[in-house]
């Protein structure tokens, strides 16, 4: 179907600039942990074109997908990669957090990164107290960035799994439970790799997935591995400047055939998350269409980006001045975006991984 908004926002010097993407957020309303099920979460639906709003919850999601129309969803799996230890000469505590694998280590972020530069020996314990050694190999060039080796004859997935927990986000407040190992998944997470979820996915249960099948939605699979280009903050004030950190992605060539199958058939591509709008922008062709295949993207989106590749988004409401949010007013235009998440604040809307979702869409297109 492929619909362009009626609407052209008016794209001043103002929106390139940081402080365009802020609001205010009660700390209240930042949500701790999920709602149980999944998919009675509330749910904020926006009519791009208008700006249109209603309050809805998540299972009612079917009301608004046709038979034909897809949802594209990202099966990465968060690891639990977060990872604490202590410098082996001193015991000072150390703080790891792996981003992406290389062939020759890991990149990671560490802390206190002033004091852990190049050489340095780090000890982990597993939960069955055998220690692991980790040495950082060198400095990368981005804030608190290194390279990491284990030294251990465990397998790596073995190492994480004993030594880490799972990443959440600072602004929870609260150190992982037990129950974060579940809560911070999707249900159809598969393939390895994210230091944090694919959040808008966290609302869907295995019962409403199949209830959409029924319905005539096909459910179509991607990946990509969730590192600091999806969450980074922006730290300069014109957000052209921002340089995003690549992710790796792979799409299958059956998923491709699907995707280009649906749009020849006039039906709506819907994004499960903000990870699936990068990922598909990044492999759209105007003349192909989705083009199957693996490697890294570095998009950057925002107002005055014109979106090809999808035509709905289901998303979670965002940080203030992130890469995210923005994303989000380029598809819905910064003016309501803005107003629909004022709207959240006034009805109590839970915000960010754990809160409520958002389905952006056109009331043409349904």
């Amino acid at each position: 179907m492929h619909i362009q908004p009626s609407y052209q926002e008016h794209l001043t010097e103002d929106i390139y600039q940081l402080a365009a993407y802020d609001y205010d957020l009660p700390t209240e309303l930042i949500a701790k942990h999920p709602v149980e099920p999944r998919d009675a979460a509330r749910l904020l639906v926006m009519d791009r074109e208008t700006g249109a709003l209603e309050d809805r919850v998540f299972c009612n999601i079917g009301d608004y997908l046709n038979p034909g129309d897809a949802l594209v969803i990202n099966e990465t799996r968060v690891i639990p990669a977060r990872l604490l230890g202590y410098k082996t000469q001193t015991g000072a505590k150390v703080e790891i957090l792996l981003l992406n694998r290389l062939e020759n280590g890991w990149e990671a972020l560490v802390r206190p990164a002033k004091r852990l530069p190049a050489g340095t020996e780090v000890t982990l314990t597993t939960r069955n107290q055998t220690p692991v050694k980790v040495f950082i190999e060198q400095e990368l060039p981005f804030a608190g960035g290194r390279l990491i080796q284990f030294f251990s004859d465990l397998p790596e997935d073995d190492i994480i799994d004993q030594c880490g927990e799972i990443p959440l986000p600072p602004y929870m407040g609260r150190p992982a439970e037990e129950r974060d190992l579940m809560d911070y998944q999707t249900v159809y997470a598969r393939c390895r790799g994210s230091v944090a979820a694919p959040t808008a996915g966290l609302h869907f249960t295995e019962q409403l997935l199949d209830t959409l099948k029924n319905q005539g939605v096909q459910i179509i699979k991607i990946i990509l591995q969730v590192g600091i280009g999806t969450f980074r903050p922006v730290s300069v004030p014109d957000i052209r400047d921002h340089q995003m950190h690549y992710e790796k992605y792979w799409v299958e060539e059956q998923a491709a055939k699907k995707m280009n199958a649906v749009r020849a058939g006039g039906h709506k591509i819907v994004a499960v998350g903000t990870t699936v709008v990068r990922t598909l922008e990044t492999i759209y062709d105007p003349q192909q269409g989705f083009v199957p295949g693996n490697g890294e993207t570095n998009k950057f989106i925002y107002p005055g980006y014109r979106y090809q590749a999808i035509d709905a988004l289901i998303t979670n409401f965002h940080l203030p001045q992130s890469t995210l949010l923005m994303l989000v007013s380029a598809f819905a235009g910064r003016e309501h975006t803005l107003a629909a998440y004022r709207h959240a604040v006034e009805k109590r809307y839970r915000f960010f991984s754990y809160g409520d979702a958002m389905f952006i869409t056109s009331g043409s297109e349904r």
